[in-house]
């Protein structure tokens, strides 16, 4: 009848003693597809930050674990508790386990890259309505070649790795500053409110107020 909770790579020692079976759990992103691999009747979560299966739970990377360990002085003694030990470890009271571990945002490598010099000129223009011809016609060259690059460089197209950087500059935002949600979005080139909430939770997890929330202790 005890609770088991697994902090990083600890998921490995758990799924080898089968109390994983069936479940869905999490671990570090960089060793999740080894897990799942290795242990097929474990259905792993590569997104989040922890997973809680009620007697048995799992979390991401060493930050993620301290977010797991809250939730549960959470869960045992209420917020007033966790916040407190939040409070005295200098960490942030509350992060949902559904939160996202990280946002991808893959860049080429190469200073000769054709879009090494396109990527920074979008990165300085977030706030403006680009369009897949604007970044052709920044890279000079047609919008069929920007795309093959963008592919091969980066795994994605141009539009969703524009998308992908308004987030973290949201992200940025909703960390650092207390502008208003309306305002990160125009700021970031999303429009509206409403526009920055539905793509910040189908990319982060969570909506930006309870992202935010994150950050304040």
């Amino acid at each position: 009848g005890a609770r088991v909770a697994s902090l990083c790579t600890g998921a490995f020692v758990l799924a080898a003693a089968g109390l994983l079976d069936g479940l869905r759990a999490t671990t570090h992103w960089a060793h999740t597809d080894v897990l799942a691999a290795r242990y097929p009747r474990v259905t792993v979560d590569p997104d989040v930050l922890y997973v809680d299966n009620g007697q048995v739970l799992t979390s991401a990377g060493k930050a993620a674990a301290m977010d797991l360990c809250l939730h549960l002085v959470r869960a045992d003694h209420g917020p007033s508790v966790a916040n407190a030990v939040a409070r005295r470890l200098v960490v942030p009271p509350h992060r949902a386990g559904g939160q996202a571990q990280f946002v991808a945002t893959p860049v080429p490598t190469r200073d000769d890259h054709p879009l090494s010099a396109l990527l920074p000129w979008i990165t300085a223009r977030l706030d403006r309505p680009l369009t897949v011809e604007d970044l052709a016609r920044q890279a000079n060259m047609s919008s069929r070649h920007l795309g093959r690059h963008f592919r091969a460089a980066t795994g994605t197209t141009p539009l969703q790795w524009l998308l992908t950087q308004r987030i973290r500059r949201a992200q940025e935002l909703l960390e650092n500053t207390d502008n208003g949600v309306e305002s990160i979005a125009e700021a970031v080139g999303m429009g509206t409110a409403t526009t920055l909430r539905r793509h910040f939770n189908r990319a982060v997890g969570v909506p930006p107020d309870t992202y935010r929330r994150t950050f304040r202790g």
